[in-house]
């Protein structure tokens, strides 16, 4: 797609590597790294489990509730064919596999989910075959693997309320459910559920049973829902979590939902989680990708290492069970994605990749532009106008800048800046990362004209 662009080349002659950095840019590309916000952060505790943000594809927005082993091994067939090569290889099946009822976005108020003898939720054996016999996702975990992939599922918080009304024992301890239930914890969206009270004497027993199961199933990510929300209710579940990982004998990813994770509790949840939501479930709406700009900017700070603030999935292509396709138009998807990449928000896919189409393919398979996202270093952003949104970065060696630029607004404007505001003395050789073009140099200001939600994305690079 052509974006239109206006005078931001002059001729000028190559500068040297870093000559185009003032002293304090030289500092913040020397120390870029380290550069997540006002105080240095020590190194995540998941950091080698992350170490960059996860990218891959998940079923919700597609297939609400109700995906199925084919749907899902026909899925990852075309991910492993079309995605995979560019760094996408998580593969996740969200909620309620468990549900041989499931059919939609809404939920069964009196669920009976597929259960085993000890209350722990396994796979729907109408709707996923090959768990028949205790197997679980095991079957399905290996031909994924077998695929160069990864393997995620769903959870939530706590412990399925029908098996607390069966009384059903927990694993490895002479306790039944009933006894670590916590009744009046319960999720106000979801109906599986009751929370756990970790006071009780086999509630971290019943986490550590939980996550050994999940690693003996070969999962690799587990994305764990009504968890952030409200966070300090839910600390000691998170924290039970994060520690019944630790035990279960396998590296396993940990991602929290739904946000808004409160920015206060930045320093608690990377310390248990390498992702965590940053607001409620985001959609294909312009109102709500606006707002993710003001988020992912309070949560600067906190990206690091095996610690990623997650904008949630991406909404492109098909969606809702086939309904419809995304309601961005072409300008706010290529937003939507130069705002994760520049933000370094996980890039999870969420539209049905059986209707893949070539533009949305493009889109999510610009290798400049998925670099900016999986190895840039002190993002930040810069407030200086009104409708105008601006983020700089640079690459992992400090050798180039990166820049976005964002027109909010619902109309067409010049949106630019000085190369000074962003510590650069010298001119500045351009390159658009969509077209994958050198444009020329800038002498002392990036501006371009930019249409109603569009954005650009930038290397600035100096020899």
């Amino acid at each position: 797609m052509d974006i239109s662009r206006r005078n931001l080349m002059t001729a000028a002659a190559a500068v040297a590597p870093l000559a185009g950095l003032s002293s304090a840019a030289l500092a913040g590309a020397a120390s870029a790294s380290q550069d997540t916000g006002p105080c240095p952060l020590p190194e995540a505790p998941g950091a080698r489990l992350a170490p960059r943000p996860p990218m891959g594809w998940n079923s919700w927005n597609s297939f609400a509730g109700t995906i199925t082993e084919a749907q899902t091994l026909e899925t990852a067939a075309i991910m492993s064919e079309k995605l995979l090569p560019f760094g996408y290889d998580v593969l996740t099946v969200d909620i309620q596999w468990y549900e041989p009822d499931a059919s939609s976005y809404s939920y069964n108020p009196h669920p009976v989910p597929a259960l085993d003898a000890y209350g722990r939720l396994v796979p729907a054996p109408n709707r996923f075959p090959s768990a028949k016999g205790g197997k679980g996702f095991a079957p399905l975990a290996e031909k994924v693997h077998a695929l160069g992939m990864k393997f995620g599922i769903h959870v939530m918080r706590g412990i399925a309320r029908h098996a607390v009304e069966l009384n059903l024992p927990v694993y490895g301890t002479k306790v039944q459910a009933r006894d670590i239930a916590d009744t009046s914890s319960i999720c106000p969206w979801n109906p599986d559920m009751y929370g756990v009270d970790m006071t009780k004497p086999g509630a971290q027993d019943y986490y550590d049973g939980l996550f050994r199961l999940y690693a003996s199933w070969g999962v690799d990510f587990v994305k764990m829902d009504d968890m952030s929300r409200p966070y300090d209710a839910h600390a000691p579940e998170i924290e039970a979590a994060s520690k019944a990982i630790s035990r279960c004998g396998r590296p396993i990813v940990l991602s929290l939902s739904p946000g808004e994770t409160p920015v206060v509790r930045g320093p608690h949840v990377r310390q248990h989680a390498q992702m965590w939501r940053i607001s409620d479930d985001f959609w294909d709406d312009w109102g709500m990708l606006a707002a993710q700009f003001t988020r992912l900017e309070n949560w600067t700070q906190y990206c690091s290492a095996g610690s990623w603030p997650d904008a949630d999935m991406l909404p492109l292509g098909r969606l809702a069970l086939g309904d419809r396709d995304t309601r961005f138009t072409p300008d706010e998807q290529r937003t939507l994605m130069t705002l994760w990449s520049i933000a370094r928000s996980p890039l999870i896919m969420g539209g049905d990749l059986r209707h893949l189409d070539a533009a949305t393919l493009a889109l999510l398979t610009n290798r400049e532009v998925l670099a900016v996202n999986q190895a840039s270093a002190g993002n930040r952003p810069h407030y200086l106008e009104d409708g105008m949104k601006v983020w700089s970065a640079w690459s992992e060696d400090g050798r180039d800048c990166y820049l976005a630029l964002f027109n909010v607004t619902g109309g067409e404007r010049d949106v630019g800046v000085k190369l000074a505001q962003l510590g650069i003395d010298r001119p500045a050789q351009v390159r658009d990362l969509w077209q994958n073009a050198d444009i020329g140099v800038a002498q002392e200001r990036v501006s371009a004209k930019l249409p109603a939600h569009g954005s650009l994305l930038y290397r600035l690079r100096f020899r």
